[in-house]
């Protein structure tokens, strides 16, 4: 038994022997009003002989009977006000009273804060977040207002990450109008007949409304604040918008067409292309040519089938065609007509925000202007990063923007293929240029690929490319380029890589400078600084998708992009967290890698407590018919409980399989439920119910089993 464990064990028992003591030996009589008032004489009669006596030993029982939670504070505070009078009983129920909820806070956080933060690590971290930015004037409330058990106030407050000092000066401040209430009432002792002669509808309705200061006080200080930001800055007295939105990518078209929807007159500014990188350089493009790659691959595995393999005669401008038509046809969706029909006003031109309210708008025929808005929403996006690695610009680096035009002029796949970075990208061009007829290198300075995904699942990826001819260089670090060839460093040393082409996939970062946002004084040099309801310095200029920093996904942009739009139109009345509790992702390759919430090294870094549940495909019906016997679904489960806290599938088709998870996770569907709902046979998803019956099969009640067992035998 660990030190610490023995230590909790140890205040338990005490407290558990203290509060039994008080309860076994009836202490409990003397804490009545009745006994109160029988005994006023006698005590004030002992506080004229012995007054330090006195005042020691009721603030001694004053700050045991509120460490321990015990009931009969109302009675000692009425006490302090019959033998000592309003000030010196004010004074002493005032400093013992905090105490006591300070030991009972420390307690409480001593006790069980490991084993909640343990068990509901997420919920915990967003309870720590609120406490942070509002904790004392919540405290403030709540203590303002007698109507609410001080001790449970006591016990859920150290179970959260508020400091001791602030909880400590704020329960004095908070308790000190309901102590002058009850201590002045104790003068008055004679006229009391119950407690509840002290507590009316109208003396609660008062605390109430007195409650309602915190509130109040936090709303002139966020007005002062915000006084304090725009200072220097003069305010339109009337807008020509609601919301202006920079950037028509998945984020600023979420953005727009929710204002639009609830009649918000908005202005899209896009300076590039409709739809952003996803439509035009990123998901779209990219999953083409995965597609085509895999028709290849199917063509040299047919004989896996039953049929005739051949190698595949690549027509790799087809292929590209192929990419671009399949943009062609999504492009209406997010194009400039469809957005105008809705009812946004769409700028193609590139926008500067001058001042917190006005939007310079550089039109694509030389116009210019100007518009005032109530809110700015910046959906500019992220670029590729480009490492500064001496010869790598003369070498014509690729990146995963620039590739799509560059491969779309050549004639034939690259011969030789370098592909710098082991991210999801990286990953998925490796693997489908590779299947195309591409040598492929990829270069990974880590020692693995998929660093933010399941180790597993990325061991199993690195193993599928492998097989398929993809060089894996893990642990090489890219030095330059030498004319058409990179110069990496290994254990080995260095080695020359020549190449046709090259990628640079070693990530993304925000797209912020051009915009203005340095004349305000925002920092462009990272991913804007927002509070949780992705507001940056000036509260009427939001952010969302990439620049936001994060997670760089489309579909988390368009979850952005609603807190974001809402709370720019309507924040002044009721604005809202965004809540990032169930973000899910795939990396296309093939398998594809599917993960949502946690993972094992992601649990174990925030010190959740987890129980992993794995079942392999190699045995699913589906899977095999399909040839697709790679890979697994691997959960992670909150301990003796069915709640799921992350799911990762290796799989074909994992994408489509997680989404089972995603609703599971987002609206607490366990893992009880989950297997007793009916699956259609055969599907890959079938997977999941297997899963769910893992964690069944590892948790079945032996002791009820052993019962019934006795049971059949006695029925035979």
């Amino acid at each position: 038994m660990s030190r610490a464990t023995a230590g909790r064990l140890g205040l338990l028992a005490l407290l558990v022997g203290a509060i039994a003591a008080f309860f076994l030996l009836d202490l409990g009589t003397y804490l009545t009003l009745d006994s109160l008032k029988a005994r006023k004489e006698e005590l004030a009669a002992l506080l004229d002989a012995r007054p330090l006596l006195v005042i020691g030993g009721f603030f001694l029982v004053y700050v045991t009977a509120t460490a321990l939670s015990l009931p009969g504070a109302v009675i000692l505070t009425l006490a302090a006000g019959a033998i000592f009078g309003l000030g010196l009983g004010t004074l002493i129920v005032s400093f013992a009273s905090a105490i006591g909820a300070s030991l009972a806070f420390l307690s409480s956080r001593y006790l069980l804060r490991d084993w909640v933060k343990a068990r509901f690590g997420a919920r915990v971290a967003a309870i720590d977040r609120g406490i942070a930015e509002g904790g004392a004037f919540y405290l403030l409330t709540l203590r303002l207002i007698p109507a609410f058990p001080f001790f449970l106030i006591n016990l859920a407050m150290g179970l959260t990450a508020m400091r001791l000092p602030v909880f400590y000066l704020v329960s004095q401040i908070g308790m000190l109008p309901g102590t002058l209430v009850f201590v002045n009432a104790g003068t008055q002792l004679a006229a009391i007949e119950r407690t509840s002669d002290i507590l009316s509808p109208g003396l609660i309705g008062s605390f109430v409304l007195l409650g309602l200061f915190p509130l109040i006080a936090k709303a002139v200080i966020g007005w002062l604040k915000r006084r304090r930001v725009y200072r220097g800055w003069t305010r339109p007295r009337s807008f020509d918008r609601n919301l202006v939105v920079i950037g028509a990518g998945a984020g600023g078209l979420v953005t727009s067409y929710i204002a639009a929807t609830v009649r918000a007159k908005v202005t899209l500014v896009e300076a590039h292309q409709m739809g952003g990188d996803c439509l035009n350089t990123g998901c779209v493009p990219s999953k083409a040519l995965i597609r085509s790659a895999r028709a290849a691959h199917d063509v040299r595995q047919a004989g896996d089938y039953g049929i005739t393999a051949a190698a595949p005669a690549v027509d790799f401008p087809a292929v590209m065609k192929r990419v671009r038509d399949v943009i062609t046809t999504i492009e209406p969706a997010d194009s400039v007509e469809r957005y105008t029909g809705l009812g946004v006003d769409v700028r193609l031109g590139h926008a500067t925000i001058v001042d917190p309210w006005t939007v310079e708008i550089a039109g694509h025929d030389g116009t210019k202007e100007r518009l005032t808005s109530r809110a700015i929403v910046i959906a500019a996006g992220g670029e590729p990063v480009v490492p500064d690695l001496p010869g790598l610009k003369e070498a014509g680096a690729l990146t995963s923007d620039s590739l799509w035009d560059a491969m779309a002029r050549r004639d034939t796949v690259p011969a030789r293929l370098v592909i710098v970075g082991g991210g999801p990208i990286g990953c998925e061009l490796a693997q489908g240029f590779g299947r195309l007829g591409a040598k492929v290198t990829l270069v990974e300075g880590g020692d693995r690929i998929l660093p933010k995904d399941d180790s597993e699942a990325a061991q199993l990826v690195l193993g599928a490319l492998r097989s398929e001819g993809v060089d894996m260089l893990l642990g090489h670090k890219a030095l330059r380029c030498e004319g058409k060839a990179l110069i990496v460093a290994g254990e080995a040393g260095e080695k020359s890589l020549p190449f046709d082409e090259i990628i640079v996939a070693v990530g993304r970062r925000a797209r912020l400078t051009g915009y203005g946002l340095e004349a305000l004084g925002i920092d462009t040099g990272k991913p804007l600084a927002l509070n949780d309801r992705l507001q940056t310095v000036f509260p009427n200029i939001f952010a969302c998708g990439d620049v936001a920093g994060g997670y760089q996904f489309t579909h988390y942009a368009a979850h952005q992009a609603w807190y974001a739009a809402v709370n720019a139109l309507f924040g002044t009345f009721r604005s809202f967290r965004v809540d990032n509790r169930v973000i899910p992702w795939t990396t296309f390759t093939d398998p594809e890698v599917a993960h949502v919430g946690l993972n094992e090294a992601s649990a174990t870094e925030a010190g959740t407590a987890f129980e992993v549940v794995r079942y392999p495909l190699g045995h699913l019906d589906r899977a095999v018919t399909e040839g697709a016997r790679q890979g697994f679904v691997k959960l992670l489960v909150a301990p003796g409980k069915d709640r799921i806290l992350g799911a990762t599938i290796v799989a074909e088709g994992a994408g489509e399989m997680l989404a089972e998870y995603v609703l599971a996770m987002k609206h607490g569907i366990g893992l009880n439920k989950m297997l007793g709902t009916i699956h259609a046979y055969p599907t890959m998803t079938e997977a999941n119910k297997y899963a769910a019956g893992e964690w069944k099969k590892a948790h079945k009640p032996e002791g009820l089993l052993r019962l019934v067992e006795r049971f059949h035998a006695w029925r035979r």
